[in-house]
This record gives structure tokens, C-alpha cells and sequence, in this order.
């Protein structure tokens, strides 16, 4: 089976870096401390079908944004292998970067002295779109994302949602076939992260062939928009399932108690579905029985 994106345990070590401390009454070469290489990554083995919308959960500094860097070809892996459209990054890049597009929260947003509409049209044609074409899309990706009103500001008069919007607006005018979107909605206000959440989910649903890879630090955007979720930590895929499967795997017991008038017969509960374990205890001068159910 071909895979939109797969990786083959896949490795990336970053060198150690000499950090300079300051020391009062020493020579500078005293306060040198060598930091040990970091592995960013370590052997993550993931396949991502096509037309599917996978999420990758992990805290920052888990080895999300360098994973997503591999694949756009921006970063070669220390060992291992990674495939983007059947091509291999190290070997074969420029297959890769005609299919795919990239968009990161909080990344620098374009050219400050040249408008919205300006820059995004800038990006579509470094991917070589039609000048016609790369017009068309762009009013109805900005009338869609609500920057219509905002397409001849300047960027540099841009609020951070707005800018991102427009980023974002960059990541789909070149129609790719896989978008990585690392942390799209960093930083936004909640009407920004749902414009660009519903869009993200309906790009993919009604569109044949269209891949995302979405990494994300927010469990309720992952459990939301994904088919599936890589949890990610200190670089070692931890778990990869459907949201619903991944929560039962670390849903707990859950404890109900109600206080009900007397009751005689309790002795059912004990053998209803889903009830791990049934108490009970009766209160005589209340004339009340408090159940305890756990489930």
C-alpha cells in the first residue's frame, strides 16, 4: 500500500552547542559549558493514508516542528527514511515540493511593505500558478477567512490573526495535494482557530486525494479535526490511533454517587452493563440509600 507520507525510523541528532556563561573575576573561556547533541527525533515510524487529516500530539520541543521540517525537505534526517508522494526526501526533493505547501504558526508573515493580496499572489508564483488562476483563488480565499475587508492593508497593519489568516490563505492558493500545518492556530483568538479549523476539516472532507498533517500541542483540536493522532514526546511516538481508540486506551474508572429515597432491592445494579463495581449504604434516619457506582 502507497502512503501519502510515510517514515521509516526516522532519526534526527542535532550537534551540541557551546553555551558561554558569564563569570565574574574569571576568564571568559572558564564560563564555556559543551551541551551534548540533542535527538530531536528518534526512530518514528508513521504512514499517513491519502485523504486523511492526521494529527500529530505532542508538548513543545517534542519533535513536531522538526518532523514537519523533514518532510517539506527543509531539514535531512540524521538516519532513517521519509516518503512524501512515493519520493524520498534526501534523494528526491523537487517531486515533493511541487505537491506539497507548508504553513507554521506564528512564522515571520510575509513582507511587511506589500499588501495582503500582494503576498500571497508573491508565493503562488514562486509555485509557478497562473497569475489568473493564483487571482481567482485568492478573493475567494480571503472572502472565505473574512480578510476581504483587510486585502490591501499593508501586512505590517495586520493584527497576529489576521496575518495568519493570510498565511494560511498562502498555504491552500497553490491547491496542494499535502499541506503540513505546524501548529496553525498558535496564538489566535477563539473565532480565528474555528475559522481556520473548519476550513482545514472541510478542505480535506470534500476534496479526493487531499492530505493534512496538522501538529498541534491542544488535545481538543487533535480529538476535533483528526481521523487519526500520533502522540509524540521527547521524539519517540508514544501512541497512534483514532482519537476515540486513544481515549479509551487512557480513560479511568468513574465513580457516580446518588442519594435516592429507600430502596429494598439494589441487587440488580450489581449486574448492569459497564458497572465494574456497585455499593450502597442505607441511611435509616433519612429514610434515604446512597448508591455508589463505579464504572
Amino acid at each position: 500500500m502507497s502512503y501519502a507520507v510515510e517514515t521509516r525510523d526516522l532519526t534526527r541528532i542535532f550537534a551540541g552547542k557551546k553555551k558561554r556563561r558569564i563569570r565574574r573575576k574569571r576568564a571568559a573561556s572558564e564560563g564555556d559549558e559543551h551541551l551534548g547533541p540533542v535527538t530531536a527525533l528518534d526512530e518514528v515510524s508513521i504512514q499517513i493514508r491519502d485523504g486523511e487529516l492526521f494529527g500529530m500530539l505532542g508538548p513543545n520541543g517534542a519533535g513536531k516542528t522538526t518532523l514537519i521540517k523533514i518532510l517539506a525537505t527543509l531539514l535531512l534526517p540524521t538516519s532513517g527514511q521519509a516518503f512524501v508522494a512515493g519520493h524520498d526526501v534526501a534523494k528526491d526533493p523537487f517531486p515533493i515540493r511541487q505537491r506539497i505547501n507548508m504553513v507554521s504558526g506564528g512564522e515571520t508573515s510575509g513582507y511587511g511593505l506589500l499588501t495582503a493580496r500582494e503576498n500571497v499572489w508573491m508565493f503562488s508564483q514562486f509555485y509557478g500558478v497562473p497569475s489568473k488562476v493564483s487571482k481567482g483563488r485568492i478573493d475567494e480565499l480571503m472572502h472565505t477567512f473574512g480578510l476581504w475587508d483587510k486585502r490591501d492593508a499593508k501586512v505590517r497593519m495586520l493584527s497576529t490573526g489576521q496575518r495568519q489568516k493570510m498565511n494560511m490563505i498562502r498555504g491552500f492558493v497553490t491547491d496542494p495535494d499535502i499541506l503540513f500545518l505546524d501548529e496553525p492556530t498558535l496564538g489566535l483568538d477563539v473565532n480565528a482557530a474555528r475559522v481556520i479549523r473548519e476550513y482545514v476539516t472541510n478542505w480535506v472532507r470534500s476534496q479526493e486525494g487531499k492530505t493534512v498533517l496538522l501538529t498541534t500541542h491542544y488535545m481538543a483540536e487533535a480529538d476535533q479535526m483528526c481521523d487519526r493522532i500520533a502522540i509524540i514526546d521527547n521524539g519517540k511516538i508514544l501512541a497512534c490511533d483514532t482519537p476515540d481508540n486513544l481515549k479509551r486506551m487512557i480513560r479511568t474508572e468513574t465513580t457516580f454517587r446518588l442519594e435516592v429515597d429507600t430502596m429494598r432491592d439494589t441487587a440488580t445494579f450489581s449486574t448492569m452493563q459497564g458497572v465494574k463495581n456497585f455499593s450502597h449504604t442505607d441511611d435509616i434516619s433519612k429514610n434515604r440509600t446512597n448508591l455508589t457506582f463505579i464504572l
